[in-house]
């Protein structure tokens, strides 16, 4: 596969792909955009053998998407990271991370079943109300008009094995603006997920902290499970550097990076602390250009994304 047709990736196709996948009702027909849902699971459905052959989602960007509105100001609001109750050059385009710490254990693969066939993206246990929330990329929750099915999570996800267990979700939800016309500029989706063992997910493996309204420019670490060559998505890989802003149709932000398809939804951490493994999370993988390889572009946690965190956290 193209590495720049993943959705590490959500890559640039033609603008009718997107702009033109989903079709307005009429506003005195109109229902209400359901901006969650329970995905159904099926007992015992995803064995190793089936994470390991599931395929990296890939979608499309709209180049219209530019004429969409996000906001980038407001109030910085900080949330801090939960520790379970049980170093490398910088910066550089991607690797598989040696370092240890909390982030092998927050981060993880996200496995569903989307258009028939099983598919997997990447997520992170963030602190949370309920102890129990991952966030993930709103295209992998959700895309083309529907829901994902058979939604789990695995942290620390090791070549089909599970050492932390595989979580199901019971939720799922997206940013209004990606349930309603999957608009790149707010790629932001959420799972909420049963407890297992007679645990909740923040207490098995903790959880990373998280940050609104930040601003630009910063420092970043991102983290994913890129399955598409020449990765194989039994990794954990990151990629470190400056981070920039995107100034060709959305308002992302943007760093250096050649993780490929299925690292989706994968963290980006300001603040990221090498021994502690910890840091406080501003983004997710979302797409990349064709036109530009090895950069990757993630949402802006704006005022969106916090009211789909904040419905998030208290189911």
């Amino acid at each position: 596969m193209n590495r720049h047709r993943t959705a590490a990736s959500v890559l640039l196709a033609a603008a009718a792909l997107v702009a033109g996948g989903l079709t307005a009702a009429t506003p005195s027909a109109a229902a209400p955009t359901p901006t969650s849902f329970r995905p159904p699971q099926t007992q015992g459905f995803w064995t190793a053998e089936r994470m390991r052959n599931a395929t990296p989602l890939d979608v499309t960007a709209a180049p219209g998407a530019a004429g969409r509105t996000v906001a980038t100001t407001g109030t910085p609001t900080t949330i801090a990271p939960t520790p379970a109750v049980s170093p490398t050059a910088f910066p550089q385009a991607g690797g598989a991370w040696t370092g240890g710490g909390a982030v092998v254990k927050t981060s993880g693969r996200v496995f569903f079943s989307f258009g028939g066939r099983t598919a997997s993206c990447s997520g992170d246990s963030i602190t949370s109300a309920n102890g129990s929330t991952v966030i993930t990329a709103g295209h992998c929750v959700k895309y083309q008009g529907s829901w994902h099915t058979n939604w789990i999570f695995v942290p620390g996800y090791d070549n089909g094995n599970a050492p932390y267990g595989q979580w199901s979700a019971t939720k799922t939800l997206a940013t209004d603006q990606w349930a309603a016309s999957e608009d790149m500029n707010f790629d932001v989706g959420f799972a909420v997920v049963a407890p297992l063992n007679g645990q909740k997910l923040g207490q098995a493996v903790g959880a990373q902290g998280i940050q609104f309204n930040g601003g630009y420019n910063k420092r970043m670490y991102a983290f994913g499970y890129p399955a598409a060559s020449p990765y194989d998505g039994s990794k954990l890989v990151y990629c470190s550097g400056n981070s920039g802003k995107d100034f060709f149709l959305t308002k992302d932000h943007s760093l250096s990076c050649n993780m490929t398809g299925g690292s989706s939804g994968g963290p980006w951490f300001q603040d990221f602390n090498e021994s502690t493994g910890l840091g406080t999370q501003v983004s997710v993988n979302s797409f990349g250009y064709t036109f530009l390889p090895n950069r990757m572009f993630g949402p802006y946690f704006g005022a969106e994304a916090k009211a789909a965190y904040d419905k998030a956290v208290t189911s």
